[in-house]
């Protein structure tokens, strides 16, 4: 019985040191992709700044088809909102904060079901020879959450790749080969 006490000591000890850990990583996490997508900035803005037009490119639709979306506000730009209920992905809502029209769009996610929030922008930038480059960028302050902390470490790599397939997808829909 001697060896399930130590065990479960040395359990509580892991946790603890963990815990400590988490407070020296860093409390804000962001992330970035780019693609040079063959479109115009006016070609792809309303795929953008009309919440219920993700759907056709955005990765996280994909990977949930049965996820359920409910839309407010405006159907575009600034104050569009839409709320989804998922299985897979969970639940949150997406607010558009500015939207400058076929340069930049800003908006803010609140994952209800970890209470987190977080700022996303997605940038125009036309370049020669009918390219436009899309910058897409995600940051989120982690608090002092340990377990949020930890999670912060993985984000490029588990968000990251959705906004590689998103941007991917994003210039299919406008006919253009990534």
């Amino acid at each position: 019985m001697r060896w399930l006490s130590n065990l479960l000591k040395a359990c509580a000890l892991l946790l603890l040191l963990l815990a400590l850990v988490a407070f020296l990583l860093p409390g804000e996490r962001s992330l970035h992709r780019s693609l040079d997508i063959r479109a115009t900035p006016q070609q792809l803005w309303p795929l953008l700044v009309e919440p219920r037009r993700w759907s056709a490119w955005s990765p996280w639709h994909q990977k949930d088809p049965a996820m359920q979306q409910h839309f407010s506000g405006p159907q575009a730009g600034l104050g569009a909102q839409w709320n989804w209920e998922s299985s897979i992905q969970g639940r949150g809502r997406m607010h558009i904060d500015e939207a400058e029209a076929a340069q930049r769009l800003v908006y803010t996610l609140h994952f209800e079901d970890v209470d987190q929030q977080a700022r996303g922008a997605i940038t125009l930038q036309p370049l020669d020879d009918g390219l436009t480059r899309v910058d897409w960028s995600f940051s989120m302050r982690l608090g002092h959450n340990p377990v949020m902390r930890w999670f912060g470490l993985g984000l490029d790599t588990l968000v990251g790749r959705d906004y590689e397939i998103g941007l991917k997808r994003l210039a299919e829909q406008v006919g253009s080969k990534p």
